[in-house]
């Protein structure tokens, strides 16, 4: 804030009180982001809740959130609910391990040599918008009827995400970081772990957290068509059979599954690059 100083006629700065206590306000900020993070979900959920016993809506179809809740804890204590979500965090894990290997491996290796990079990106470019879903009866030729086509659907979706984001990471290293690099004689492996690594790792992990969230997505639409078990089995099999708060619990597994997945990678991204900006988004400072 601005005051004028009478006896010289100048405008003196004063802090203001986010600068004057920059702990105290960040916990403000943070207290007030946690509070509207909780309350819009609680509100809906409320308002579901009071339109289905209200009968806006109808419960048979739209069943109230109580008895998806009382459905989800009957099936969890009956032991009915997990060989479903086991069978589906599996795949997920086995097919996300795949495909951000062999995503990092290929993008960072097309990053680095130009001649890999200009005979493989017409080629792979052609490939990432083919709609992966489309791949599936490819892979059930390949790999015939159980966990493979499953896994290899959710790798191949994994593996454009983090290909991608690793090779516009690589090629957007600053000239003046291999310059630097150069100079001092780093030869190939120190230009790697001293320069294109740090600089690209960033950005490959906001990649793989997009990967984690579409491999989710990925996997419950493959489980509706050619799996016996799963949550996406579970739910389109649910709604097959017009029970609809079991496929209301297959969804809310499934959403729960989806946050802690990115969230895991998110915290991993944070202890791998420490010299990273902080996502400002989710109220870090």
């Amino acid at each position: 804030m601005e005051t004028p100083a009478p006896e010289e006629g100048r405008l003196v700065r004063r802090p203001g009180p986010h600068e004057a206590r920059p702990e105290s306000a960040h916990r403000r900020r943070r207290t007030l982001e946690l509070s509207l993070a909780v309350a819009v979900p609680a509100a809906l959920v409320l308002l579901w809740q009071l339109a289905a016993a209200q009968e806006w809506i109808d419960a048979r179809v739209y069943p109230a959130p109580s008895a998806i809740l009382s459905d989800g804890w009957e099936r969890a204590v009956a032991g009915e609910l997990w060989p479903d979500v086991w069978a589906t965090l599996k795949r997920v894990l086995a097919g996300y391990a795949i495909g951000t290997v062999s995503g990092y491996l290929l993008g960072l290796l097309m990053g680095a040599l130009p001649l890999v990079r200009a005979a493989l990106e017409p080629m792979m470019d052609a490939l990432y918008v083919v709609p992966k879903l489309a791949l599936l009866p490819v892979f059930l030729n390949m790999f015939g009827l159980g966990e493979g086509p499953q896994i290899a659907l959710v790798a191949a979706t994994v593996f454009f995400f983090v290909w991608i984001s690793t090779l516009a990471a690589v090629l957007a290293v600053p000239e003046g970081h291999r310059d630097a690099g150069a100079v001092f004689g780093a030869g190939h492996w120190q230009m790697f772990r001293h320069v294109l690594l740090p600089a690209s790792l960033p950005s490959v992990l906001v990649g793989a957290r997009i990967a984690a969230g579409v491999a989710v997505l990925v996997i419950v639409a493959s489980e509706s068509i050619a799996a016996p078990d799963g949550l996406g089995h579970l739910i389109f099999d649910s709604r097959a059979l017009f029970q609809n708060d079991v496929m209301f619990v297959g969804i809310v597994c499934v959403a729960v599954l989806g946050v802690i997945f990115s969230e895991l990678v998110r915290l991993a991204g944070r202890v791998l690059t420490p010299w990273a900006p902080r996502d400002r988004g989710r109220g870090q400072s």
